[in-house]
């Protein structure tokens, strides 16, 4: 009994410390990014989400509910070790800039093609991520109050905020094959707004579990919005002139660098992706705790 409770005791000290290295390493990402260090951003990211996996691996409670929120935040971490590889290239792919003009558009279609590779990853990404999260706590028992109406109210204002997002993309790109270009960002919104209507009757006490799917519903509209930008930069390049003798070129800024002033921008993305998914996974283990023992009705 003894030798179980103090078992108990360092799983339960084990997973509060890696909750703790979770917060400082998400807090060192959201810096990096603010400073336009993409790189170390993306691999704090990585140590963000790996703490939060090992969080939910150590934490107390059924091994279901455990699983598969570790796996989910597992599932984001391989994600953002993809971007960071592709981090990587990019940039070793701009150290040796194209010649010509005809050299210099193959290179940005082809940039253009691997940003939009990259966002339906991440999309994937985050739809099979927030499907293993419900997994998890689908078996608890639902609450009751008025917090499900609420959002689910939010579920469909973020389903159609999506939808708009797209559809007034600038330009004049034929709607059916812009849509058809972003469906898997879609689909990760629909699936983050489906479960961010079932967390409100399912959380915990604290609402973190839907507040966490608030800010992943707004990483999948974010996503939405990009690719469709993306995709319809792309459309523009390579669609045939009409009526025009224009020849496409490569807008250069000639502003300040990057890397001189601060993308705030940037951290604010970062801070809603990991603060998204932290509150997820803490909300999710927390919901079972608070439920525990009790058998679903």
């Amino acid at each position: 009994m003894a030798a179980r409770w103090n078992g108990t005791l360092t799983g339960m000290t084990l997973s509060a410390g890696l909750r703790v290295a979770a917060v400082v390493a998400g807090l060192l990402s959201v810096g990096a990014a603010l400073l336009a260090m993409r790189e170390a951003s993306l691999l704090w990211a990585v140590a963000t989400l790996a703490a939060l996996c090992g969080h939910a691996l150590t934490a107390s409670g059924a091994p279901r509910v455990r699983w598969g929120v570790a796996a989910g935040a597992g599932l984001f971490a391989l994600v953002t070790v993809a971007n960071l590889r592709w981090h990587g290239e990019q940039a070793a792919d701009a150290g040796e800039p194209a010649r010509g003009q005809a050299a210099g558009r193959a290179y940005l279609l082809e940039s253009w093609q691997d940003g939009m590779d990259r966002q339906r990853l991440t999309a994937g990404g985050l739809a099979l991520g927030v499907l293993l999260l419900w997994a998890a706590v689908s078996a608890l028992p639902a609450r009751g109050g008025r917090r499900g109406v609420v959002t689910t109210a939010l579920a469909v204002a973020v389903l159609a905020w999506c939808v708009s997002r797209v559809a007034l993309t600038p330009g004049e790109p034929p709607l059916p094959d812009l849509f058809a270009a972003v469906w898997p960002a879609l689909l990760a919104a629909l699936v983050t707004a489906g479960v961010l209507a079932w967390s409100g009757r399912r959380g915990d006490r604290r609402g973190l579990l839907p507040a966490g799917m608030v800010l992943l519903s707004l990483v999948a509209v974010r996503i939405c919005s990009d690719l469709a930008a993306t995709w319809t930069s792309w459309w523009t390049l390579v669609k045939p002139a009409e009526d025009a003798f224009l020849q496409p070129g490569i807008m250069v800024s000639v502003g300040a660098s990057a890397g001189g002033a601060l993308q705030v921008s940037s951290a604010v993305e970062t801070a809603v992706a990991l603060g998204g998914v932290g509150l997820a996974v803490v909300g999710a283990l927390r919901a079972h705790s608070e439920t525990e023992g009790r058998q679903p009705s």
